[in-house]
């Protein structure tokens, strides 16, 4: 019988987006995208995977929930592992014939924009790989789960590169700095809204592709220029650049979301008024102390540096009222304080509870094997 084999992945989140693919089936992206790993110990995917004889078909739990196992990308996956597993000879070929079970937990709610795809494909791939002993590159194997999975394989800042091959074969993904590379970058997630959104990212993407004029211009001219320039500033540890193109990214992938026909609208009034926020403050500041990003969702991921934190988080609290006793989850925060910047800040603070919670993160590591006991399959392969 076979061991049970699970893995924890992390949520990516991109500073160049990923958005319009040139080939639909291979999830092959029209443009590179940079991103950062953020760490375990706050978001996650943890699945679990075994394979035995008496499993009478392959099967998928999702957060307790029962599964198809008729999505394509999940049996690509699976697929293109065991294919592996079989040029390489790594199991028996009776091992190879059973069929598999799957149990995947995210502790971060999932489709509300905040990456859960790509943690949950990462850390699945990861989990298949190691329970069939390959050695492969298996970023462009996520990719075929979600593009974005491939990302997640890796940790630090790390960047998907588009590729040209037909067969996909060099769309792959590296790492661009490790996660000691810029230890003093942190992340806050503002979490406006954790409902499963209106329009996936996947028909999004279909339908810019088909009717964004913009998207042609972004591909062509933005992109390319931004990724080498984002690439530079994580490597020189330059805030104030890698804080500009971050948001400048944002800002015309929601633009040509609006571009599309019809468009597609991921961000809120609340999610424009982040926006505003931090422009002021770092105007007041007259420094580029924190930048914002937004993936096809509501919630703002800001990039930050450590000591700036407990300002940031001030600010937060003070435009963004709570009833919340537990509004800042994640890493322990510093202690917030009345800074000179609230009582001159242009602005008044909002009504109550626009804001659910904060996710006060870092960045970190790529997939890691778990060793204890704390699986999702017990030994005979059943659930929890």
């Amino acid at each position: 019988m076979s061991d049970i084999v699970t893995v924890i992945a992390p949520v990516n989140i991109a500073v160049i987006k990923y958005w319009g693919k040139r080939d639909e089936k291979l999830i092959l992206p029209l443009n590179d995208s940079v991103s950062a790993t953020l760490d375990t110990s706050v978001m996650c995917a943890k699945t679990s995977v075994c394979a035995r004889p008496d499993i009478l078909e392959n099967e998928i739990w999702l957060n307790g929930v029962h599964s198809s196992f008729c999505n394509q990308r999940l049996q690509n996956c699976l697929t293109e592992i065991k294919a592996i597993a079989r040029n390489q000879k790594s199991v028996t070929d009776e091992f190879l014939s059973w069929n598999v079970r799957i149990c995947s937990v995210n502790n971060f709610p999932t489709a509300a924009g905040l990456a859960s795809s790509a943690a949950g494909y990462a850390c699945l791939v990861a989990a298949l790989a190691k329970l069939y002993k390959i050695q492969s590159d298996i970023s462009k194997i996520a990719r075929m789960g979600s593009g974005s999975a491939c990302r997640s394989v890796y940790g630090g800042f790390v960047r998907w590169h588009a590729g040209v091959n037909p067969d996909g074969s060099d769309s792959i993904a590296s790492q661009v700095a490790d996660s000691s590379h810029w230890k003093e970058m942190r992340v806050l997630i503002l979490v406006v809204a954790d409902t499963k959104k209106h329009i996936s990212s996947s028909k999004g993407m279909t339908c810019s592709v088909e009717t964004s004029e913009l998207l042609k211009y972004r591909v062509e001219h933005s992109v390319p220029k931004r990724v080498k320039d984002i690439c530079e500033a994580i490597k020189d540890r330059n805030f104030s650049n890698f804080a500009e193109i971050t948001m400048k990214d944002s800002n015309q992938f929601h633009a040509i979301c609006l571009d599309t026909y019809p468009p597609c609208v991921y961000m809120t009034d609340v999610s424009h008024k982040i926006v505003e926020i931090v422009h002021k403050y770092n105007e007041i500041n007259g420094d580029v102390k924190v930048a914002y990003t937004f993936d096809a969702g509501p919630n703002a991921c800001l990039y930050l540096l450590e000591k700036d934190i407990s300002d940031v988080l001030s600010l937060i609290r003070h435009m963004f009222p709570t009833s919340s006793n537990e509004f800042v989850k994640g890493l322990d925060a510093p202690e917030t304080n009345k800074t000179d910047v609230l009582k001159d800040f242009p602005m008044k603070p909002l009504e109550k509870d626009l804001i659910k919670y904060v996710i006060y993160t870092k960045v970190g590591d790529g997939p890691k094997i778990i060793n204890d006991e704390s699986h999702l399959l017990d030994a005979q392969g059943k659930l929890v």
